[in-house]
């Protein structure tokens, strides 16, 4: 994993961003708009995984005094399954810890088995549930939350001068 990259989103990023966005999440895409207005919201802290200079992944979070929330995490699917989600989110949780948040939350839709896994081996719990918060196909969500201590995610590595 050398040539990987992980830097807080960047003007640069927005075009790959949005097509990575048609990807994965299809008709409830953000927009190139949508994620261009992020780069002058002051609780948004998006990362983006690069790899050999391509943005194959990224993940968007909100962090408001000391509480995080993921809105999204995304990964091409040819780089799916070999680690890169975690990489965002381990690199997510320190830099919201860095950021005055002790605790980051999330939704993930019930049927997606592989999310939860990878969620609940960093630890995620479930706390609750949302009923009828996913449209197209409409489902449930499952609220999952993560208290973030010091032993864990004391020490962020983000690259913010890319």
């Amino acid at each position: 994993m050398s040539d990987i990259l992980i830097t807080s989103m960047q003007q640069r990023h927005i075009g790959a961003l949005a097509e990575l966005e048609k990807i994965c999440f299809g008709a409830l895409a953000w927009n190139e708009q949508a994620l261009a207005d992020e780069l002058t919201n002051d609780t948004a802290h998006f990362l983006v995984l690069e790899k050999s200079g391509e943005a194959i992944g990224y993940i968007g979070t909100f962090v408001v005094v000391d509480s995080c929330y993921v809105s999204n995490i995304g990964i091409l699917p040819q780089y799916r399954r070999q680690g890169f989600a975690s990489v965002l989110m381990e690199s997510a949780c320190k830099e919201a810890f860095s950021l005055g948040a002790r605790s980051i939350s999330l939704e993930v839709r019930p049927s997606n088995t592989a999310a939860i896994s990878l969620y609940k081996k960093l630890g995620f719990e479930e706390i609750g549930l949302r009923r009828g918060f996913y449209r197209e196909p409409k489902e449930d969500a499952l609220i999952l939350n993560l208290d973030l201590t010091a032993e864990k995610y004391g020490q962020s590595e983000i690259n913010k001068n890319t």
